[in-house]
């Protein structure tokens, strides 16, 4: 089995505390269904800068990631199957989603 590293564009936090309960609920009920899949429940990101070859420092891109998640699965299509009833488009903001595969490489 592979890890598989989802990274989340958009979504955000509602303002109210109802529908802020709503999504963390829908966040909790979400990891305990992907069970042993789940390898890191990830966190929110927050400030950004990107560092060019050159060593040149600037402010993030348009389309910042806005958290992320590791889950373990048999294949990309079944870690996007897993993936696409992540919470992250109940958030006030269009999301996205991306699933990469990773390796071990050292």
């Amino acid at each position: 089995m592979a890890n598989y590293l989802l990274l989340y564009h958009g979504g955000g936090t509602p303002e109210a505390a109802d529908e802020q309960s709503r999504v963390m609920a829908a966040w909790g009920e979400w990891m305990g269904k992907l069970g042993p899949a789940l390898v890191d429940g990830g966190n929110p990101t927050s400030q950004s800068r990107t560092i060019s070859a050159s060593g040149s420092v600037s402010d993030g891109g348009g389309d910042p990631v806005t958290g992320y998640s590791i889950i373990q699965a048999d294949s990309l299509d079944k870690a996007i199957e897993l993936s696409k009833d992540c919470p992250i488009f109940l958030g006030p903001r269009e999301a996205r989603l991306e699933v990469y595969e990773t390796f071990q490489a050292m």
